[in-house]
């Protein structure tokens, strides 16, 4: 018997993006790209204190994704690699997290620059970025650090996750 996670969204990501081709890849690659996070009003409360942080991880719902692939070729190369070894959407629980520069957190919404999930992506939960402790000093980046594309600025989504 499966055990079965069951998530509630706490409200809504809003963004200019509004169909997945073309989209940016990496908050890095989506600087000038503002979003905004709706929050449901039973989970304002919880912003609370959340204005003092300059970064946050959106952590989200993939929620045009199907399926899944096990060895996908990401948008930052040309090769496939593991699928947890990766961001690809199509992932087993299609789950998607942005570290966004915050702007500003008024009422229910959290304005923030870095904006690369679709329009309408339900919001799972957000999360303070803690530089000290979210940045190993000692960390590396795998396949990344000899990517086809070391630098995510200019890549943008295409069809290869629809």
């Amino acid at each position: 018997m499966k055990n079965q996670i069951i998530l509630e969204p706490i409200g809504v990501i809003h963004t200019p993006h509004g169909q997945i081709e073309g989209m940016p890849v990496q908050p890095a690659g989506a600087a000038g790209f503002t979003g905004k996070a709706v929050i449901k009003k039973e989970y304002v409360e919880g912003l609370t204190d959340l204005d003092g942080f300059s970064h946050a991880t959106l952590v989200y719902h993939f929620h045009k994704a199907e399926g899944y692939v096990l060895m996908p070729v990401p948008f930052m190369d040309t090769k496939p690699h593991g699928v947890f070894a990766t961001r690809a959407p199509k992932r087993p629980n299609h789950i998607g997290m942005s570290t966004v520069r915050i702007l500003s957190v008024e009422g229910d919404t959290v304005t923030f620059d870095g904006a690369d999930m679709l329009d309408g992506t339900p919001l799972i939960d957000v999360k303070p970025y803690f530089p000290k402790y979210d940045s190993p000093p000692d960390s590396k980046s795998g396949w990344l650090d000899t990517a086809a594309h070391k630098q995510c600025c200019n890549v943008r989504s295409d069809n290869r996750f629809m």
